[in-house]
């Protein structure tokens, strides 16, 4: 299994050889070092710790860990089923990725705020003509008189987005190690600038 963490620069398209264009999304895909290596004799599961970034003013514990490896702006672990072939301090890049390998991209969806349920859950809203003033966004009704409160899981408006989402089965278009660069088709969760983590599907 091959992962990474990775930043989300921006989108851009590339063609094939056969003239199609294919719009990609751009991440910068490490360098990551291995921080802790977890097994089941002492954490009781199986895991790497990756580190990626920089961050200038670390929490003590974390200058005390990290002594010998610098500091990292976001640190996450990635279960496995085998640690086999890694070591505290190990360096990854996106040398572990090939062009045409499907990868599962996760990531925290752009924050939309406080919305209505048409843009939230896609409502169609009321009749625009024939009386029904101010009513065009209006959610309707919300349930019977009996029992005497809102069900739980009823679509109505509120807090929309900022969400962890995983999209599977990603194509990997191009890999450019000397700029740590991964181009994947398609759109990934997130805005410009987000982290993501990236591991073969």
């Amino acid at each position: 299994m091959s992962f990474i963490i990775a930043k989300k620069i921006g989108m851009t398209r590339r063609f094939r050889d056969d003239g199609t264009v294919v719009p990609v999304t751009i991440l910068q895909a490490g360098p990551c070092t291995v921080t802790h290596v977890r097994t089941p004799d002492k954490d009781g599961y199986t895991a790497i710790q990756l580190g990626f970034g920089t961050k200038r003013h670390p929490a003590k514990p974390q200058q005390q860990a990290w002594t010998d490896m610098g500091s990292f702006a976001v640190v996450h672990e990635f279960r496995l089923p085998s640690t086999e072939g890694f070591a505290r301090g190990k360096k990854l890049d996106v040398g572990v990725f090939q062009p045409g390998a499907a990868v599962k991209v996760t990531g925290v969806s752009k924050g939309r705020g406080f919305q209505g349920v048409v843009k939230r859950h896609h409502f169609a809203g009321g009749p625009a003509s024939h009386g029904h003033k101010d009513n065009l966004r209006a959610p309707g009704s919300i349930g019977a008189t009996f029992p005497q409160h809102v069900m739980k899981g009823t679509r109505m408006a509120g807090r929309m987005g900022a969400e962890r989402v995983s999209v599977n089965q990603l194509e990997v278009i191009e890999v450019v190690p000397d700029q740590h660069l991964l181009l994947i088709k398609g759109a990934v969760p997130g805005p410009r600038n987000g982290i993501v983590f990236v591991q073969s599907a």
